[in-house]
């Protein structure tokens, strides 16, 4: 495959890590029911997978669409194809990978898309993962040579620097280890590992993924270049305390990153309370998103209703923290 035909087709998927909009349309199906407890309406919930709604899981399920476009020059391509399930930041992988834990106990909490290898006899996988943007084919051998990938540079800007590193398991080839190394300034250098299981399609990636994504006390949209680089985007924490600030940037006309806080009491109101630079910043925000005017504006009234609504929020915060807790006892 070539890698311009697999940058091309990232370029053309919506980009978002946890999108806001899953978020709203999440809260907005909630409040219209007639339940009252979340945790019972997160498990009858089922995520919508569209164009405004895209995660890992909706990325990769667009990839292997969009891929079938190569059917006629490579046949049987999207058929080999396959979402593979991961698991992040996994604390002590051996015990993990040894112990080969019950699906029931596991968060799966990313997916990609993978497809197997045989080269003459040398066994291998091919991956390819929108939901982290990583803009290359990677190409993960058992014996670590060509075309294995090996080390390569995820992301640099001035901040932070992070490289990736994908070799299968000597222990269990079932698994491929997805190594991760970061770097922030002056401070020491972070490893940290997580697991991805090749040894069977992920076939509950909507269910199980995609519902995960829900209620992560994180969120973010942000928009990406075809390499995989920051553009534009905000981020916030989702905490007890309520509607605070968060965080918007956008790249200026020189490339460089304009990053700002803002409060989201700014948009509770009909008339916005932001001088000219912070509505300068949410316009080029906006446009860099690739949205309609006036549509960030919208979904931080909303994202500020959502965060003052305690009930709603300590809720989805225990949610969270029962799945969170679940996977530290594999």
């Amino acid at each position: 495959m070539r890698v311009s035909m697999y940058l091309q087709l990232v370029a053309g998927a919506r980009n978002g890590q946890v999108d806001s909009h899953k978020t709203t349309w999440f809260y907005r199906t909630y409040r219209r029911s007639l339940e009252t407890n979340l945790s019972h309406f997160y498990r009858c919930y089922i995520p919508p997978i569209t164009a405004e709604h895209h995660t890992c899981v909706g990325l990769g399920l667009e990839l292997i669409e969009r891929l079938g476009k190569l059917g006629k020059r490579f046949p049987g391509l999207v058929d080999r194809l396959y979402i593979a399930s991961c698991e992040e930041l996994i604390p002590e992988v051996e015990e993990y990978i040894d112990s080969d834990p019950d699906p029931s106990e596991v968060d799966k909490e990313h997916v990609l898309v993978a497809m197997r290898l045989d080269i003459a006899g040398r066994k291998g996988y091919l991956l390819l993962d929108p939901g982290y943007h990583v803009a290359r084919v990677i190409t993960v051998m058992e014996d670590k040579q060509y075309p294995h990938t090996g080390w390569f540079t995820q992301s640099q800007d001035e901040t932070c620097k992070k490289e990736y590193n994908y070799v299968i398991s000597e222990e269990n080839p079932s698994y491929i280890l997805w190594n991760i190394r970061e770097k922030r300034g002056v401070a020491a250098e972070k490893l940290s590992q997580s697991i991805i299981y090749v040894a069977a399609p992920f076939n509950t990636p909507v269910d199980v993924t995609e519902r995960r994504n829900l209620c992560y006390d994180f969120r973010s949209v942000l928009s990406r270049d075809a390499k995989g680089h920051l553009i534009s985007g905000i981020y916030f924490p989702v905490t007890l305390k309520g509607a605070g600030e968060f965080t918007l940037f956008y790249q200026n006309e020189d490339g460089t990153k304009i990053r700002m806080k803002l409060p989201f009491a700014a948009f509770k109101s009909p008339n916005l309370l932001l001088s000219a630079d912070q509505m300068h910043a949410v316009k080029m925000c906006n446009k860099q998103l690739g949205w309609a005017d006036g549509k960030l504006i919208s979904r931080l009234k909303m994202l500020n209703t959502i965060l003052n609504d305690k009930d709603f929020v300590t809720q989805m915060l225990n949610i969270n923290m029962s799945i969170n807790e679940l996977g530290q006892d594999i």
